[in-house]
């Protein structure tokens, strides 16, 4: 278990490494670079705009992935999906600006941003299945989380590189070259990916499948048809994770160094500082969720969100270095009460036949719901010399709505439903998901 689960947690790394490492750029050079004949907020947004294009091609790379996940196998989905998101971004790094090629850049970064999203839709469901299907079940959420410590890892691996190269330079070479380093070095982590990953066996409920004959043969269509309301409720219950998560990291970089002065160094600090240590907490929820259930912890976490966002807004107001470390980490603490626990939740939700799929397009429909808008909607709410209660707002309006979609999902942690004496014991690879146990006859 150890060795899958580090080979999964080194995979999602790579990947999310890839995916911030464009966020950043596109808060800090991406739109002076690419958009230079807009306004200051204008080439903000429209950066904000091709980071967003990520976020809606992952449903799509998690319905194409998940089919193969799920006819063929979760172990294609690993190699294929780091392959396309490491070559995507390392010809970001590529592209040439404005300047010399006119409106092909931005053309160019739009479709490359496309392709990563799409690795990364796929990249989720088969690295997290690696895990939970190959786990013991009264230890599944915390090797579960290993998959979910990977975002963590990939961001400091995206921003320390970036953080070294914005103190070491001056700003024209950062602006020229610098901030093309860390998309160049992502080739070099993809080949370490992939040979991490070459001896990955197959996990073990597919391979049951494969010999029962009981694979799906459409299985998009299967979950659109059965399982669209679940579909819907895990979107909306985990939007508010990804909109936190952008706001504490890709927002509040942007509007820091541009609203309130706040250096360039000082500010990547401050968030690689937060999710270092939202990185360490992650396998303490994990085991929480495999001792309380996955469904109490969620709930817990979206209510930390919807009561802290207020407050996240008043401690980045200060600029302050540590309180705007303090906000952005209260807001990353109560999104991973609730992430730690998806990598076991998500799967168990979903009959082994579909799950790939399922989780996966749950999974990141939420990013589209709570990311891809976020950073776009909080700086245009943000601009103005007050304070942006407006984005709190909108952020706590989310968690509210996360809250709610969480309520109405079932626990599915077998453990606990064992204990609370229900006949059902899902995610066991019995053929039933827990959403599906949980429905009326």
């Amino acid at each position: 278990m150890l060795r899958l689960a580090s080979a999964s947690l080194a995979g999602t790394a790579i990947e999310f490494y890839d995916f911030f490492v464009y966020g950043t750029a596109a808060a800090l050079v991406l739109g002076p670079l690419f958009f230079p004949s807009f306004s200051p907020l204008a080439g903000t947004l429209a950066a904000f705009g091709t980071f967003g294009v990520g976020f809606l091609a992952r449903p799509l790379g998690s319905a194409l992935f998940g089919h193969i996940g799920d006819r063929y196998g979760r172990r294609p989905v690993l190699l294929a999906s780091l392959l396309l998101t490491g070559l995507a971004t390392v010809a970001v790094g590529c592209v040439p600006s404005y300047a010399t090629l006119g409106i092909a850049a931005p053309v160019l970064l739009l479709l490359l941003r496309f392709l990563q999203g799409l690795g990364l839709g796929g990249e989720w469901g088969g690295a997290v299945l690696l895990t939970a299907e190959h786990a013991p079940e009264e230890r599944r959420g915390l090797w579960s989380s290993f998959p979910q410590i990977g975002p963590s890892v990939g961001f400091l691996l995206a921003n320390g590189p970036m953080l070294a190269l914005s103190a070491t330079l001056t700003e024209a070479q950062f602006t020229s070259w610098g901030w093309r380093v860390p998309f160049w070095a992502a080739g070099l982590l993809a080949l370490a990916g992939l040979w991490l990953r070459r001896s990955v066996e197959e996990t073990p409920e597919f391979r049951a499948l494969a010999e029962t004959g009981r694979r799906s043969e459409a299985p998009l269509t299967e979950v659109f048809r059965g399982h669209w309301r679940l579909l819907l409720l895990t979107g909306g219950a985990l939007a508010v994770g990804y909109a936190v998560f952008y706001a504490a990291t890709t927002w509040s970089l942007a509007y820091a160094t541009e609203h309130l002065r706040v250096s360039r160094t000082a500010m990547l600090a401050c968030i690689m500082t937060a999710v270092a240590v939202m990185g360490l907490v992650t396998p303490l929820m994990a085991v929480l969720g495999d001792r309380w259930g996955r469904r109490p912890l969620c709930l817990a976490g979206a209510a930390a969100c919807a009561l802290w966002m207020f407050p996240f807004v008043a401690l980045l107001r200060t600029a302050d270095p540590l309180l705007m470390t303090l906000g952005c980490l209260g807001g990353l603490l109560g999104m991973i009460t609730m992430f730690a626990v998806v990598g076991a939740y998500l799967p168990e939700l979903y009959a082994p036949r579909i799950r790939c799929t399922g989780a996966a397009v749950g999974y990141n429909l939420g990013g589209v719901l709570g990311g891809a808008l976020t950073p776009i909607v909080a700086t245009a709410l943000a601009d103005g010399s007050g304070p942006p209660w407006r984005v709190a707002v909108y952020l706590t309006a989310i968690a509210l709505v996360s809250l709610g979609c969480f309520a109405l999902l079932p626990e599915t942690n077998p453990m606990v439903v064992r204990a609370r004496g229900a006949s059902a014991s899902p995610g066991t690879g019995t053929g039933t998901g827990a959403a599906e146990a949980a429905a009326p006859a």
